[in-house]
């Protein structure tokens, strides 16, 4: 019997603030000089967003909480999601898809 409330892993799809149910796109998007602030990366919340931190690390993320100095959500680790938390002035730019 199908469980309509449970995925896999036992998180409900349904679940606000839940990692993604399946990996990020597979193509890396071209960098975009978009202003890192609150408002800006709100509109990513809760879709695949790959990010550039000025430290030259770049990956895709899944942002859950947009705060007024940091985000949080799941960043991926090649096989899986795991909570992560980054301030915004780490951040060179970012692009949802």
């Amino acid at each position: 019997m199908f469980n309509y409330f449970f995925n896999s892993s036992g998180m409900s799809p349904f679940t606000p603030g839940g990692p993604p149910l399946g990996p990020p796109p597979s193509e890396v998007p071209m960098q975009a000089p978009y202003r890192v602030d609150p408002g800006s990366i709100r509109r990513c919340k809760r879709k695949y967003t790959y990010i550039w931190l000025h430290n030259g690390d770049s990956f895709w993320f899944y942002p859950v909480h947009v705060g007024r100095k940091s985000i949080a959500g799941y960043r991926w680790f090649g096989f899986w999601w795991l909570y992560y938390g980054i301030d915004l002035n780490k951040i060179e730019s970012f692009v949802c898809v």
